[in-house]
């Protein structure tokens, strides 16, 4: 029964269809093997170049952010310098202007009190001329009064000689 057993497997399709694909493999097998690796090497490396083009790609995309952190934070820091130095300015010329001002004013208070002190000697030369005329007709009316025509002609001659004497 053994021999009809045996004969009766290779009598069966399905035998020599499994013989067959065995056959197929050992001559088939290490060139589809190489042909599947060689496919999945390269599905690897295409997945290997994405994988680092995409680090690259990050590492780009972090410099760049990076960089433009780095000059967001000098622009702060360059916006700063320049408020401080608005500040001081105004400041510098604040206190510029107040300087100025109180110059000016210190200036126009000088002004007004010399000419006030001008007025006051103008004020006060006026005021002697007229007491130096009135003393005067007072003392030509006393004189008027007081001197008669002899006494006068003495007085005369006597400012003639006086005036003869001091001009030689």
């Amino acid at each position: 029964m053994e021999v009809e057993h045996q004969a009766s497997m290779f009598a069966d399709p399905h035998f020599w269809v499994n013989v067959g694909g065995l056959v197929f493999l050992a001559f088939a097998g290490p060139k589809l093997w190489k042909a599947i690796a060689g496919m999945l090497d390269q599905r690897a490396m295409k997945i290997k170049a994405d994988l680092d083009e995409a680090q690259k790609l990050k590492d780009e995309a972090q410099a760049l952010l990076n960089e433009y952190q780095r000059k967001q934070k000098d622009a702060l820091k360059e916006a700063a310098e320049i408020v401080e130095t608005a500040k001081s300015v105004a400041q510098r010329q604040m206190r510029d202007a107040a300087l100025a001002l109180e110059a000016s004013f210190t200036r126009r208070e000088k002004l007004a009190l010399e000419k006030i002190a001008q007025a006051e000697a103008a004020a006060l030369a006026e005021v002697r001329r007229e007491a130096v005329d009135v003393a005067a007709l007072a003392a030509r009316a006393l004189i008027v009064r007081q001197l008669d025509d002899a006494r006068s002609n003495a007085l005369i001659d006597a400012a003639i000689k006086d005036v003869d004497k001091r001009l030689h």
